[in-house]
């Protein structure tokens, strides 16, 4: 058994740290009798905010969590839900709130439990799983406590309050930053290595190569991939740069060979005043597209090149501007390279003039035209509803950030909407299938995905946007960023398993906290607006946004998706992580048959 910290934390400021992060439940495990801070001691457990009739969402936090044990592996969470700003919530007086779990990385979030008549300020609970009742021990004042026991199955209560004694709970120390310690507990070993796999970077710990290799030609010695092996088990193949001055190739024999692992190497930011980035490849090249700005989003600039890293210093192309259309006149936003059918598009969004017509729209390359060339690249089309109607109504809602993807054999699209007029009701996540043929067609009608109903995501602002997929064998893999697109910006994580209908939002699963925020990398703030590419070798790179300071400007960076214990991307593991000097050497004998 290991013993499990839960805590919130203490707001430092709007830039870095405010109430809608720290007002949520975090995690520390003990690591040699020392408790450390989990998920860059950032939040694991929100509470869904509540919904208005107008569609308006309420955000919620919490305060004081208290976890306890239940039965058959299951743990609970009981908490107290405070408002957004982690002050007494109205919709909540006399409540506590009830979470389940089995790994502390997915909840279930069971309801409110009304147990008094005044705001509760603090709640433990213990399961009696012969009864099957919660019996919650609270009070109102942190003076005066009562006990009372609820059913499990429907929350109601089985035997009235009485009044009890406040139970003990001795918090150790630990040396995290903010830490309000609330409980803790002690969990199997299984469940913490699960959580210290998923909540911490893992490091390159070990190398494996062949002891010997069989190649005729350097091109079939470069085919062989060394394996990185992970702290948490996890592993990537990475490729070898050869030292081969012994070796003739002409002449057979066995040559001892060493060599380095590659690692591309792209110091952030690769590309300042560039936001939204996106690259793709296309006949070859690789091509970087991005949000410019460097001129307040007036102009789109496309960079060609051979790979990857020679993007970063590739000359750029305008492909698109403000001054060209006249429907075009204002913003052009979040620009992304997509195949559709075999043919190429760019979807992006783009205004006549005023914010509130920002709109999505597709161009389409000319066939054999290159994506550098503006003159290749069709004038904007809007996007429309099957029958040709508007998805929106023009200055009351507008549309962006659509991307498109194939998925068992049909084309979707997922766009942020927000609609301004008469309230306004935040960023919501849309997704409908798409006419492959005209892919600015939508071939069924859109579907609400997913709304910013948790802290992370309605901090500063209601909003999900930036979505784009990783496809994988058995399951459909969908980021999106959310919040402000200040330091706030984080990026969120819905899944759906394959053999499931995507236009039903109960298939999907969504991550109760960010994959990816400001805590995460150091010296990145805001990072969001991913898009993913895989390169020659197989690797999938992520493409994104943050900002170098907290006051810097929106600017892009590269790195390596690395995929944890479950498959699921990690967004933070940076090159130091990667590829650890330690192990990055490899030996081998080679022989050389002619």
């Amino acid at each position: 058994m290991r013993q499990l910290l839960c805590y919130t934390r203490k707001p430092i400021d709007e830039f870095y740290y405010d109430p809608r992060l720290a007002y949520s439940m975090h995690l520390a495990l003990e690591f040699d009798g020392e408790f450390k801070a989990l998920n860059h001691n950032s939040g694991v457990l929100f509470p869904l905010a509540t919904e208005n009739e107008n569609g308006s969402l309420n955000p919620k936090c919490l305060k004081h969590p208290y976890i306890f044990e239940k039965k058959d592996g299951q743990f609970g969470v009981v908490a107290v839900r405070t408002d957004g700003e982690g002050n007494d919530d109205a919709q909540s007086i006399g409540c506590v709130i009830l979470f389940e779990t089995n790994d502390f990385l997915e909840y279930h979030e069971k309801g409110l439990v009304k147990i008094a008549d005044s705001v509760i300020e603090q709640a433990f609970c213990e399961y009696d799983g012969k009864n099957e009742t919660y019996i919650i021990t609270y009070s109102v004042d942190n003076q005066n406590w009562n006990k009372i026991h609820v059913n499990a199955g429907d929350l109601t209560v089985a035997k009235e309050a009485v009044a009890a004694d406040k139970p003990e709970s001795d918090c150790p120390h630990a040396d995290i930053e903010g830490i309000c310690p609330e409980n803790v507990i002690a969990i199997p070993d299984d469940v913490a290595m699960r959580l210290q796999y998923k909540l911490t970077v893992p490091t390159h710990v070990a190398t494996q190569f062949p002891i010997s290799v069989i190649a005729a030609s350097e091109a079939e010695l470069n085919e062989e991939r060394a394996i990185a092996i992970y702290s948490d088990g996890t592993k990537a193949n990475k490729r070898i740069d050869w030292n081969l001055s012994n070796v003739n190739w002409n002449e057979s024999g066995e040559y001892d060979i060493e060599g380095t692992l590659h690692q591309d190497h792209f110091e952030f930011p690769v590309a300042f005043n560039r936001a939204d980035p996106c690259i793709t490849k296309w006949n070859g090249k690789y091509y970087f597209i991005a949000t410019n700005d460097a001129d307040s989003n007036h102009t789109l600039y496309v960079r060609e090149a051979d790979s990857i890293p020679e993007l970063v210093n590739a000359e750029e192309h305008l492909i698109l501007d403000s001054e060209t259309y006249d429907f075009a006149k204002g913003l052009l936003w979040a620009p992304e390279f997509h195949v559709v059918d075999g043919k190429m598009y760019i979807f992006l969004a783009l205004t006549s003039g005023e914010f509130f017509w920002e709109e999505s729209h597709v161009m389409e390359l000319c066939e054999g035209g290159n994506p550098a060339r503006k003159e290749d690249w069709s004038e904007p089309r809007r996007v429309v509803k099957a029958d040709g109607s508007n998805i929106c109504e023009e200055g009351r809602v507008i549309t962006l950030d659509m991307t498109c993807f194939e998925w068992e054999d049909e084309y979707y699209a997922v766009w942020s909407q927000r609609e301004f007029v008469p309230v306004d009701l935040g960023a919501w996540l849309y997704i409908a299938k798409v006419n492959k043929k005209e892919p600015w067609k939508l071939a069924s009608e859109p579907v609400v995905l997913s709304k910013p109903d948790y802290g992370w995501a309605n901090n500063h602002t209601f909003v999900d946007e930036g979505p784009f997929t990783i496809i994988q064998d058995d399951r459909l893999v969908l980021t999106f960023s959310s919040a402000a697109v200040d330091t706030s910006y984080v990026v969120g994580l819905l899944t759906i398993e394959k053999g499931k209908d995507l236009l039903v939002r109960e298939n999907w699963k969504k991550g109760n906290y960010p994959i990816l925020t400001s805590r995460s990398v150091e010296g990145e703030f805001g990072t969001g607006h991913n898009a993913y590419v895989i390169d020659d070798y197989g690797d999938i790179w992520n493409t994104y946004h943050a900002r170098p300071g907290i006051k810097g400007v929106r600017s892009s960076g590269i790195r390596r998706v690395h995929f944890d214990i479950d498959n699921l991307p990690r967004l933070d593991l940076t090159e130091e992580y990667d590829v650890n000097p330690k192990y990055n050497k490899v030996k081998t004998t080679l022989i050389v048959e002619n």
